[in-house]
């Protein structure tokens, strides 16, 4: 608070005022993120923009902004796979990396095999959406509490009370509000709407806690950008804890 004290000037009391050293210290804005010590559901999307059953499912992943606890009990993620590209349109989304992501989960056998749109719940294959479900069930495990905390130099600190050796932390930027006017392939001519896109992954080496400066963040037209963290076992795409939120 300014302190206010007078001095004499030219025979004159004049008010001044005086600030205290504490209040010209302006904090630097820090963004925490924090889970409970039960898992955070995680609904990943593998998608493309060349596939003509796509849209459905990604208007459902969209739908899940506005659905109470996103990004508290639940993380969405939509990853772009290429395998699509070559019947006509590129994803411009898409990435190989996802695509081999996608092929890891069927060979560690958490999912039948790789195809689009494939919906992969905590870690695990999830059909009922083709049924016409739209609320997985949650499978709740006592895995430990994370806490990210993101400081206003873009460096990101990350503690995981569950961490065991060798467990791989995952740092991905999310798009939200991202469109596209496909132009070719079996979705020509149709303007397609994406939410939760991951644009980047990056895995910091070492171990809990974990603290990386962010790599600048993509500007790939998104309106909006969050970031999703979450810790993997040792060479396996499961994702065992997780936490995330909006950047802006």
């Amino acid at each position: 608070m300014p302190l206010s004290r007078r001095v004499l000037i030219q025979g004159f009391l004049v008010p001044v005022l005086a600030f205290s050293l504490s209040s010209a210290v302006v904090a630097e804005p820090v963004k925490r993120w924090e889970s409970g010590s039960e898992s955070t559901d995680t609904v990943e999307l593998f998608t493309s923009e060349g596939c003509s059953s796509c849209p459905p499912a990604d208007r459902w992943l969209s739908s899940l902004k506005s659905r109470p606890g996103v990004f508290q009990s639940f993380i969405p993620l939509a990853f772009h796979v290429d395998y699509w590209d070559y019947i006509g349109w590129k994803d411009r989304m898409a990435d190989p990396a996802f695509s081999a992501r996608q092929r890891d989960y069927v060979a560690a056998g958490d999912v039948s095999q790789a195809y689009t749109p494939g919906i992969v719940v905590n870690s695990h294959e999830w059909r009922d959406w083709f049924q016409g479900h739209r609320d997985w069930q949650s499978t709740p495990a006592k895995v430990g509490k994370m806490t990210a905390t993101l400081d206003g130099q873009e460096r990101l600190t990350v503690a995981y009370a569950g961490y065991q050796p060798g467990q791989r932390l995952n740092v991905a930027y999310l798009g939200m509000g991202m469109t596209s006017e496909v132009k070719a392939g079996e979705n020509r001519g149709r303007e397609l709407t994406h939410d939760f896109v991951v644009l980047d992954v990056a895995r910091p080496e070492g171990g809990s806690p974990w603290s990386v400066t962010l790599p600048p963040r993509p500007q790939a037209g998104q309106a909006r950008t969050a970031l999703a963290v979450w810790v993997s076992p040792p060479g396996s795409p499961e994702i065992v804890q997780a936490v995330g939120g909006y950047l802006d």
